[in-house]
């Protein structure tokens, strides 16, 4: 019988180490240095447009909660539609 499925060495797994994966070296130091916010600047920096476009979106649900508080539903519907349209754009997962 061939035994290609097999893995060569036979040891107990150590949930305290990392898992060896051939041609790769975890950097651990990174991942111990680095503070939460070093960490959010870092991904700001690496991708600004998603929270920019966070904000952009709670603006515009708390601008149309303050309509909607005021009485200005033709604003919410706005809002709706809007929010309508993009779904029916957003491409479709099968």
């Amino acid at each position: 019988m061939s035994s290609a499925g097999l893995v060569a060495s036979e040891v107990a797994f150590d949930p305290a180490q990392p898992p060896v994966i051939e041609g790769f070296t975890p950097s651990m130091h990174r991942l111990q240095d680095e503070t939460v916010r070093a960490k959010f600047i870092h991904k700001v920096r690496k991708n600004p447009v998603v929270p920019i476009s966070c904000l952009a979106t709670a603006g515009a649900l708390s601008y149309g909660l303050y309509c909607f508080h005021w009485g200005n539903s033709q604003t919410v519907m706005t809002i709706l539609w809007g929010l309508a349209v993009s779904a029916m754009q957003s491409p479709r997962l099968h």
